[in-house]
């Protein structure tokens, strides 16, 4: 779908469903929706932030180059929020150590980065709802940074297929251990044995390279108090 044809913008981000209709009408015509597929990187190291992303479906890590791996999630975007949320504050070059990847393919709605900048102005409403995105956003750094230092792998694991569930809208979702792993910052093999223990106890079932969420209450039994304080920032705040 073009721009030209995004008369109305879709429903589905939580940012841009909270807008007037005076100032979705302003916006919708800067709009595209596009797919985003798997592994898909959206922005490189260093490089120029060409466009922000408004999720639909579709799920983005934000990741950190640290030595010796492929890089270790520190933040995730889904349909609550925004994808290149540093234009909002006038940046418009990527850190030289970060990237952001597509997690979960879906849809998503996305606007020249110039545009969304100059937007951001004028448009009261649009600029109020991405201040209090980026206050959850901050949250989430932080909170994520206590959960990897404090909890078992498998609070970890809980926590992150949690947030994942409620971003994707979906009980199955793309997922192999190896990109968990990834997102976990832990080796694979870590990964097997704890996916084994939550597909033995029936919250989750593992299926070429697919999950599917098969008990939600049991699920969060097995997560860690971080996925509740995270869910209660982005209700509050988003």
């Amino acid at each position: 779908m073009s721009s030209a044809e995004l008369a109305a913008i879709p429903e589905g981000n939580r940012l841009l469903d909270s807008l007037s209709p005076a100032e979705e009408a302003d916006l919708a015509p800067h709009l595209e929706q596009v797919r985003l597929e798997l592994k898909e990187l959206l922005f490189e190291p260093g490089k120029r932030i060409d466009s922000v992303y408004f999720p639909l479906t579709a799920v983005a890590s934000l990741l950190n180059l640290v030595e010796d791996t492929s890089g270790v999630e520190i933040a995730t975007v889904g349909n609550e929020g925004l994808v290149g949320l540093s234009v909002s504050w006038g940046i418009n070059t990527f850190n030289p150590r970060e990237f952001v990847q597509v997690q979960v393919p879906g849809d998503a709605l996305v606007i020249d980065a110039e545009t969304f900048a100059a937007k951001l102005p004028e448009a009261g409403e649009l600029t109020w709802l991405v201040h209090r995105y980026t206050q959850a956003f901050v949250t989430q750094i932080g909170q994520q940074v206590a959960c990897n230092g404090l909890h078992t792998i498998e609070e970890r694991c809980a926590r992150w297929m949690l947030l994942t569930h409620d971003r994707v809208g979906s009980d199955e979702f793309p997922l192999t251990q190896e990109f968990l792993a990834q997102m976990l910052g832990v080796r694979r093999p870590s990964v097997t044995v704890v996916a084994g223990v939550l597909q033995q106890a029936g919250f989750i079932r593992f299926r070429r390279g697919r999950i599917t969420i098969t008990d939600r209450r049991g699920l969060e039994s097995a997560s860690c108090g971080c996925y509740g304080v995270l869910r209660e920032v982005f209700d509050r705040l988003v």
